[in-house]
């Protein structure tokens, strides 16, 4: 059998950072949310917001470990399966990688352990303080990791020369053109995502009865935290479509499904693109309302996928299913913020337990969402690596070959199996022992690494289930 590298190296990239994106994305959110945990207790110093401070840190534990684990795979891949685009882009991705290293991977680290183990060892300031850096950590963080990756995108301020980049302008290379939008994008991504997830959490402790004030408390921030946040991501996505419109135009056609350029482009609420004979089948379509979302104008001119060649195309089905499950996923975040709206009108946001139970199966929208715009705005790039400056056939390591990248990706996937499937162990133990009663701040265990932090939960549910 002959198997192809190329493909192989992306279905193993895509992996690998299909799984990694997930914990990320939340861990953002969830640390900011943590930092104003501590800020409300150290402002009121009510109980409720120490409490909850303390269980959401240990979830922020078990989340941050796997996520640190799952991403280390991604820095060797970028030597063993796309050499080429080591050597190439190592005069700007070398210092990129260094930077989000010293300003962001230290900061988390130096503050990490305070956050996670100063509980009644050092001052209620300092104890928030660190917090606050934690979250600033994971945010600087995202700064350069997106920077990297929308230069890929859309790459600017850099030359080729013989093969490699040359860095003419910094400032053009790291405020690419995509950065403001893409940021911004998965910034309010990341906290959608933690709003969720509380939500889902406290909205199961209030189904069983547990912790009943202070899970209000947390059901009541997140609603009107995702009330605001969603609509405002569904006009920022909008924003960023226009600006991939602008700097893009064939990965919008795949996302549309668009084959001719055309004025007054219908939107495709449905259809099966054929990228072998250039076209749609099963369209149900909305006449003139793709041109109207890309371009404000109802006869606005929507760029088709003929205007490139077949092999410079990216995979149109996937490209647009994938568009399709993110949108679907935003709209559902919108329309369950706003039913949430109306049930607080009502007095019965705490007690509808249909819309608890939706609360509950709604804290993974967000990760589908997140994956599906992965998808989008990856293969939406494909064949280029470097947006028309570099392929992947191009990128890849010369000598590599399909059964190396198989044998290492079924590798990959026995290794995540384990992580994900410990991780997941840990964070539904420390989720079912829910939050400890109010406890003397000097009453804290010390401990060494980031999991050991959620023992204390585990000890307390062990406890728990010998008395009953």
């Amino acid at each position: 059998m002959v198997l192809d590298p190329v493909i192989l190296s992306r279905i193993q990239f895509g992996f690998v950072v299909s799984f990694h994106a997930v914990f990320p994305v939340f861990t953002i959110g969830l640390a900011s949310y943590v930092a104003l945990l501590h800020g409300l207790y150290y402002k009121t110093g009510n109980a409720a917001w120490d409490r909850l401070a303390a269980f959401w840190v240990k979830v922020f534990a078990v989340v941050f470990a796997m996520g640190v684990v799952s991403g280390i795979v991604m820095a060797f891949q970028f030597g063993t399966n796309w050499s080429n685009f080591s050597y190439a882009s190592s005069n700007f991705i070398g210092p990129m990688l260094s930077y989000e290293v010293v300003t962001a991977f230290f900061l988390e680290a130096g503050f990490l352990g305070v956050l996670l183990f100063g509980r009644g060892k050092v001052p209620e300031g300092v104890h928030l303080f660190a917090a606050l850096m934690v979250a600033l950590g994971t945010f600087i963080s995202a700064f350069w990791i997106l920077s990297t990756n929308s230069w890929m995108q859309t790459p600017a301020g850099v030359e080729m020369v013989d093969g490699h980049f040359f860095v003419k302008d910094w400032a053009a290379a790291i405020f690419n053109a995509s950065l403001p939008y893409r940021f911004a994008h998965m910034a309010i991504a990341s906290f959608l995502t933690g709003g969720f997830v509380v939500a889902g959490v406290s909205a199961w402790y209030l189904l069983i009865g547990r912790d009943v004030d202070a899970n209000k408390r947390a059901l009541s921030m997140c609603m009107w935290l995702l009330l605001v946040l969603a609509p405002v991501q569904a006009v920022v996505g909008d924003m960023h479509g226009i600006n991939t419109l602008e700097h893009q135009p064939t990965k919008v056609a795949a996302m549309e499904g668009n084959w001719e350029t055309q004025s007054g482009a219908p939107l495709l609420l449905f259809a099966w693109p054929d990228k072998e004979a250039q076209m749609n089948h099963f369209e149900i379509a909305i006449p003139k309302l793709a041109s109207l979302i890309l371009t404000h104008d109802p006869d606005g001119v929507v760029p088709g996928l003929k205007e490139v060649a077949p092999d410079k195309q990216p995979p149109v089905w996937f490209v647009f299913w994938s568009f399709r499950v993110m949108v679907a996923m935003g709209l559902l975040m919108i329309a369950v913020a706003f039913i949430g709206v109306f049930l607080r009108r009502d007095g019965k946001l705490y007690r509808s337990r249909p819309f608890l139970q939706t609360l509950r199966l709604m804290s993974i929208a967000p990760f589908f969402a997140v994956l599906a715009g992965w998808f989008v705005t990856e293969a939406g790039r494909s064949p280029w690596l470097v947006y028309e400056m570099m392929t992947q056939q191009e990128a890849v390591t010369p000598s590599l070959t399909g059964w190396m990248v198989l044998t290492t990706l079924i590798g990959y996937f026995l290794v995540y199996l384990v992580v994900f499937v410990t991780g997941s162990y840990y964070l539904t133990r420390v989720i079912r022992g829910g939050m400890q009663p109010e406890l003397p701040h000097d009453d804290v265990e010390t401990a060494m690494r980031p999991l050991s932090a959620a023992h204390e939960s585990l000890d307390d549910d062990a406890s728990r289930t010998v008395r009953s």
